[in-house]
């Protein structure tokens, strides 16, 4: 058995590609009307009164009415999903009461944070767990095997919150090797503010284009702990996947012709059989991604991270449905369209699931 030799879309391959596309937009489009109008019925049925939220208890009953009439409750329950929907689609996902601006202002406003903070806890949880499985994957039963496997078990199972409260006491509390809660120190929060151009929102990004050093520094010493946590976890489930995609493929006959015609073990596993776990590791990865896009709330909450988990919790506290039901909204968005693009990806580089 030979290994499956990855080639790029030649053109005959290219309408099945497009209709696989179209068929995963239409999915897509499915997927989101489900999702909003799961929104709307919570939005329905949970014991708030938006009305009441907006004008306040003090309001005359006149008043009531012409807000009821003006955000459209007064419409049969058909009318009101439609327009909902109508006005999803063209990025209204309504008014925040808490902060009174639009939904989708603060969710811009909110959201650079957490993608910053996901993406780097992906970006270490990759480059440790894909060489750990690796290794426990090609030593099993060994003492090496057992090590990534108890660590990942460990980062499987311990509640995030409680890792994030450990970390902030030991690295922050007692070692002050890390800064503590939140993007900056307050110094250099002005300091942004003021005199840095604002190009993305990360903050990372920005510094470094902006030259700014300093805050650069600042913002890496208080994103790495919260990152790391994040990374932890991800890594965990990457190894374990790792672990079992490497050992699946090295018990394949191709691999143990290659070690027969005296390949190097190098290349035996990290050309032949990781060309292979590599098909379906992009899509471990990506979900990783989607979790940690829309399952940092706890962490966030924990650090101060002002990014989106954040914002929906502070929301949630101030009974703020239009900001809850739309920053969901958003993150159903995100985790549906990463999941698709995973599919995509998957079927470029595998051309059996074309």
């Amino acid at each position: 058995m030979t290994t499956t030799e990855p080639s790029p879309a030649s053109p005959s391959r290219l309408p099945a590609l497009a209709r696989h596309a179209a068929g995963g937009l239409l999915t897509l489009a499915i997927t989101l009307l489900g999702l909003l109008l799961v929104t709307f019925v919570i939005g329905r049925v949970v014991p708030i009164d938006p009305v009441l939220s907006i004008v306040g208890e003090r309001a005359t009953e006149a008043q009531y009415q012409a807000v009821r009439t003006a955000l459209g409750l007064d419409q049969p329950l058909w009318q009101q999903f439609w327009i909902y929907v109508r006005d999803a689609v063209q990025g209204d996902l309504g008014q925040s009461i808490r902060t009174r601006t639009p939904v989708i202002e603060d969710v811009a406003r909110v959201f650079p944070a957490t993608l910053e903070l996901a993406t780097l806890g992906t970006l270490i949880g990759v480059a440790l767990g894909v060489p750990a499985g690796v290794l426990a994957a090609t030593r099993p039963g060994t003492l090496a095997d057992q090590i990534v496997r108890l660590v990942g078990l460990v980062g499987y199972s311990m509640p995030v919150f409680w890792l994030g409260l450990i970390g902030l006491l030991i690295f922050y509390g007692q070692l002050g090797w890390v800064g503590g809660p939140g993007r900056l120190d307050a110094t250099y929060e002005m300091m942004l503010e003021f005199s840095m151009t604002r190009y993305t929102g990360a903050i990372l990004i920005d510094s470094a284009l902006n030259g700014a050093w300093d805050i650069f520094a600042n913002a890496i010493s208080h994103i790495l702990l919260p990152a790391g946590i994040l990374g932890y976890v991800s890594m965990a489930y990457i190894s374990r996947m790792t672990r079992s995609f490497m050992m699946t493929e090295l018990s394949q006959e191709y691999i143990t012709t290659a070690r027969v015609k005296g390949m190097p073990e190098w290349r035996v596993i990290w050309v032949h059989a990781m060309r292979n776990v590599s098909v379906p590791l992009i899509t471990v990865i990506a979900l990783s991604y989607a979790y940690l896009l829309e399952g940092s709330v706890l962490t966030e909450t924990i650090f101060a991270w002002p990014g989106l988990g954040l914002y929906i919790t502070d929301a949630l506290f101030a009974a703020d449905m239009p900001a809850v039901l739309g920053g969901t909204v958003v993150v159903g968005v995100v985790f549906v369209t990463l999941n698709m693009m995973s599919d995509i990806l998957y079927r470029l580089v595998d051309p059996r699931a074309r």
